[in-house]
């Protein structure tokens, strides 16, 4: 059952409920109206809107509190552990810090593009993980060019970044959001590039049936494996975290296009990257690392696990490499990775034409 089935039937019996004792208490046309169509339909986006956040929320704190423990380790101290069981609810306590915060808007800024960037990029971010299938009852739509429609969603923050960027009325602000949107426009190119070889293998743009492709030959990695490698670079960049973050230096650019965002704004664009690379991990699951298939656990726990696994890598690269200068991030992306993708385009043309999958 979908997210959406499954949340119009939770819906539809507390509504049953709810509406029984308004009938009871004489309430007949307003218990009526309670069970009409219409409103159990806005009830039930509600609901999933809820369990979309909620889900993507925990899975986020998550990952922060993997991230604060491996580079703990990888730099010979221990990462977050006061606040809960190993540290795990001090994002928590972080983010309440962050809510608390005065919200400040500089005086020359553009209000409506400032306001708007955050809310345009965090609300990208969560339809991204609306599209991402976690197994084959857990998922919110199971569309046909799902793969198209979830980069295209990808390739809006851009937009936003500049915005917000040239709204903050800070030369850091303007000059990392247009840093951050050449980086992100150059990275994009070899990012869809790369997928192309395993659209070609599974002859679909549905991620279920990429992964049901998979299930029935092997994973796509190993035919694919430069395809992957330049996947995993592009989608670092994507996200912009380390070796790519330098539209976003707190050394070089105060932190970019942020400059000028603090409170509860700062914590939802931290919030968001963080959504994004779990969605640029669990794509790549989903294309390259046999998706949810896997032995004896359920598959929502094996897909997890994968994620997981693909994010170690990403703090692990972060603790690793030292950040990127503008003029080489530009080169590896239009001089390096489109060459070698189209290079892995042609290995997939021929493994397809000479029915080896």
């Amino acid at each position: 059952m979908d997210i959406y089935g499954f949340t119009e039937m939770i819906v539809d019996w507390l509504v049953g409920i709810i509406s029984y004792f308004i009938d009871w208490l004489g309430f007949h046309r307003f218990a009526s109206w309670l069970e009409s169509q219409s409103v159990i339909d806005f009830l039930t986006i509600l609901g999933v809107a809820l369990i979309l956040f909620i889900v993507g929320f925990l899975i986020a704190i998550t990952m922060i509190w993997q991230e604060r423990k491996t580079l703990g380790r990888l730099m010979d101290r221990r990462g977050a552990m006061v606040v809960g069981p190993a540290g795990y609810f001090q994002n928590i306590a972080d983010g309440l810090k962050t809510f608390l915060k005065e919200i400040i808007i500089p005086e020359k800024a553009d209000k409506k593009g400032y306001n708007w960037s955050p809310i345009i990029i965090i609300g990208s971010s969560i339809l991204l993980i609306g599209l991402i299938p976690i197994s084959e009852r857990f998922y919110l739509a199971d569309l046909d060019g799902g793969l198209i429609f979830l980069f295209a969603i990808f390739s809006i923050t851009p937009f936003a970044i500049l915005i917000g960027g040239w709204a903050s009325n800070n030369k850091y602000s303007l000059i990392g959001g247009m840093r951050s949107a050449a980086q992100l426009i150059s990275y994009e190119v070899p990012l869809l590039l790369s997928i192309v070889g395993v659209v070609i293998l599974a002859g679909s743009l549905n991620l279920s049936d990429i992964v049901r492709a998979q299930q029935e030959s092997i994973w796509f990695v190993i035919p694919q494996f430069i395809g992957f490698v330049i996947f995993l670079i592009t989608i670092v960049a994507e996200v912009e975290r380390i070796p790519f973050d330098l539209p976003e230096a707190e050394a070089e650019l105060v932190e970019g296009w942020w400059t000028e965002y603090g409170g509860m704004r700062f914590g939802l664009l931290m919030l968001a990257e963080y959504f994004r690379g779990y969605a640029g991990a669990a794509v790549g699951v989903l294309l390259f690392l046999g998706g949810w298939n896997g032995p004896i656990l359920p598959p929502e726990i094996w897909f997890l696990i994968k994620v997981f696994i693909v994010f170690f890598v990403f703090i692990w690269i972060r603790g690793s490499l030292t950040r990127v200068r503008i003029d080489q991030i530009l080169n590896i992306g239009w001089k390096r990775l489109i060459p070698l993708s189209l290079i892995n385009i042609l290995i997939a043309v021929l493994i397809k034409s000479m029915g080896w999958l």
